[in-house]
């Protein structure tokens, strides 16, 4: 599997799992800076939803990074160029810009320190305490987008 092709399934009770936690957004519920995401798909232009940790940085730029890789919602997003985030009855539009594979270590460590507890089995290994040269050859793997 190469960067361009990688996308982890949920395996298991996972899609179970999802379906409940899902749920959290619409009911108001963030939990660490979740947010339902809804992006239109780029065949049927139906909304399609699903949970994701919105990332600031420390400049207070947001961020979106799919550990899964290549997902459906990030496929609708190149395409859509924006989408909403969404939590409870608050709806936030917002447009995305892909994030160059050279700029996404420092982003890829914070998202690690923040989540690694959750997401971590999805980056084969790699830690928030890998080199940045560890992170760099992962980079293609995991696309970032920066909210605005």
């Amino acid at each position: 599997m190469n960067a361009s092709t990688r996308y982890i399934a949920p395996a298991g009770f996972e899609p179970m799992l999802n379906r409940i936690v899902n749920l959290l957004p619409k009911l108001g519920i963030s939990v660490l800076n979740s947010r339902e995401l809804a992006v239109r798909g780029r065949k049927s232009g139906e909304w399609r939803t699903t949970m994701v940790n919105l990332m600031v940085d420390a400049d207070g730029a947001r961020y979106l990074v799919a550990p899964r890789g290549q997902t459906q919602w990030v496929r609708n997003l190149r395409v859509a160029g924006g989408g909403e985030l969404r939590l409870g009855r608050k709806t936030e539009t917002f447009t995305a810009t892909e994030v160059p594979d050279a700029d996404k270590v420092p982003l890829l460590r914070l998202y690690l320190k923040r989540w690694g507890w959750e997401v971590g089995k999805f980056f084969e290994g790699v830690t928030k305490d890998a080199t940045d040269a560890e992170l760099a050859a992962i980079a293609p793997g995991f696309p970032v987008f920066r909210v605005s």
